[in-house]
């Protein structure tokens, strides 16, 4: 079939630029040692932040959700899939990060991609009424959503705050919506959130927040990038990824109580799809006490300490190491080939860690995603920096 032969032709493109993506089988737990392949891999690629998602007291309740609510939720939320277990998880998410905003309430999502779609969809009106200003560094499912709103869409250069006033200075749109990722993914800094809101403030902006690699890891109690900042505003709208730091799955939209309604009624991404899991939501409830508790602040604390002790132990000459204080530490090589043969030499040290190469970041900034986690111990981290530091020099 010639429709085949153009597919196999776009598939050889892509293999001569080195852009093919492989899936690995993996046999174990999400953990920092796992079986890959059948082989025991020393892992530096997963989103585990806080080392929670084999957590036996997440697990057990985990196993208590499927006995209370069975395996699957049925309907979508509007019909009959909203089950106590996911009401009573929006309860305390609102309560966990409500101290940042104002009259706050939460939305469950059944991930963190659709929980971004149905707020940039929900917020606009999809018309010249409304416009969106998108961070150039911004996740994939915030650049869907933009597109998908229907509705104008500027992008901002990288952390150009200065630019960004302009633009809204420019736009004459009665809904202005500016979204940003808080911890970018891909290099693992912070965005100007305080300077970000006092534009928005000022400009009666909506200020939409993926947190989705800051919660749980950032904020002395782990409520992510606003409390790390210290901002309150009924102008901020909050979305946290719960299948990261929290361990389990899904996602939260949290904002004042009036936006929340505005969704339900008007997010398509919410409203026509079958409600996660009720054990889920259950299980979740675990992840928030430790996330909140002594035992959430401990695991900060050492994620801390491994990233202090890359930072000092990293010695590059010829790549790049990313000024990234959070868990994810990218090193910057350039090159695809390059990078996936980087990646490649560290695999077979029982390294694994992801080579990540464009479109995700952009072309001559192909790199390794090193994350770290709070399961990883010093030594394992020691392992991986005198890898990297000889690899460079081979």
């Amino acid at each position: 079939m010639e429709l085949l032969k153009q597919l196999d032709r776009q598939l050889g493109l892509l293999q001569e630029k080195s852009l093919i993506r492989r899936r690995r089988n993996v046999e174990s737990p999400c953990a920092p040692r796992v079986r890959v392949d059948g082989r025991d891999m020393l892992a530096f690629c997963s989103n585990d932040y806080l080392g929670l998602a084999a957590h036996p007291k997440i697990a057990a309740a985990m196993k208590e959700g499927v006995e209370k609510y069975g395996t699957g939720s049925g309907a979508s939320h509007l019909i009959s899939g909203h089950s106590r277990a996911h009401a009573e998880l929006e309860e305390r998410l609102a309560d966990f990060v409500g101290p940042n905003l104002v009259e706050a309430r939460a939305l469950y999502f059944c991930t963190g991609y659709m929980a971004n779609l149905a707020v940039l969809t929900g917020l606009a009106v999809g018309d010249k009424n409304s416009e969106i200003f998108s961070e150039s560094l911004n996740h994939a499912s915030l650049i869907d959503g933009g597109r998908l709103s229907r509705t104008s869409l500027k992008v901002y250069p990288h952390a150009d705050v200065a630019a960004l006033d302009a633009m809204l200075t420019a736009s004459s749109a009665s809904t202005k919506i500016v979204v940003t990722d808080s911890v970018f993914s891909m290099d693992g800094d912070l965005a100007p959130l305080p300077e970000l809101l006092a534009l928005c403030e000022r400009h009666q902006a909506w200020l939409v927040v993926d947190d989705a690699h800051g919660f749980g890891t950032v904020g002395e109690n782990g409520r992510g990038a606003l409390e790390h900042f210290g901002l309150r505003s009924p102008y901020l709208v909050y979305v946290g990824t719960l299948g990261k730091a929290a361990g389990v799955g899904g996602a939260f939209v949290a904002a004042h109580a009036t936006v929340i309604e505005t969704l339900i009624q008007r997010a398509r991404p919410y409203i026509f799809t079958t409600a996660a899991p009720p054990a889920l939501a259950h299980a979740l409830l675990a992840s928030l006490d430790i996330i909140g508790g002594p035992e959430g602040r401990e695991r900060r604390a050492h994620l801390n300490a491994l990233v202090a002790q890359w930072q000092d132990g990293l010695r590059l000459q010829r790549w790049q190491r990313m000024p990234s204080s959070t868990a994810i530490q990218p090193v910057i090589i350039g090159g695809n080939e390059e990078t996936m043969r980087a990646a490649a030499a560290l695999y077979e040290q029982g390294l694994w860690v992801g080579g990540i190469r464009p479109p995700t970041v952009p072309a001559g900034t192909a790199r390794l995603r090193a994350t770290l986690s709070a399961s990883h111990e010093a030594r394992d981290v020691a392992q991986l920096i005198a890898a990297l530091n000889e690899l460079e020099r081979s």
